[in-house]
């Protein structure tokens, strides 16, 4: 459905073979000159790498994590951290 807005109407369209087609019924007198606004593309966001975010590093100091890995299989074996 198209939208009045202010003195534009807004006309849905798809751009095929050089010529801008209406998606719907269009009520504007044969022959009207029109202006075609079209709205520049969204850039493409880049995912960032971790090493960029304010997160990274925050555990460096930590004694108790030597690597990433066996932290985990302690957490896995003992979640709780209790000591038996």
């Amino acid at each position: 459905m198209f939208a009045e807005i202010g003195k534009l109407m807004v006309i849905p369209a798809k751009f095929e073979h050089g010529v801008f087609k209406p998606l719907e019924d269009v009520i504007l007198e044969e022959g009207t000159v029109v202006e075609v606004y079209v709205p520049k593309p969204k850039a493409l966001k880049t995912k960032k790498s971790i090493r960029e975010s304010g997160i990274f590093g925050v555990w460096r100091q930590r004694t108790d994590i030597t690597d990433g890995v066996s932290y985990v299989d302690k957490l896995r074996d003992n979640p709780r951290g209790y000591k038996f």
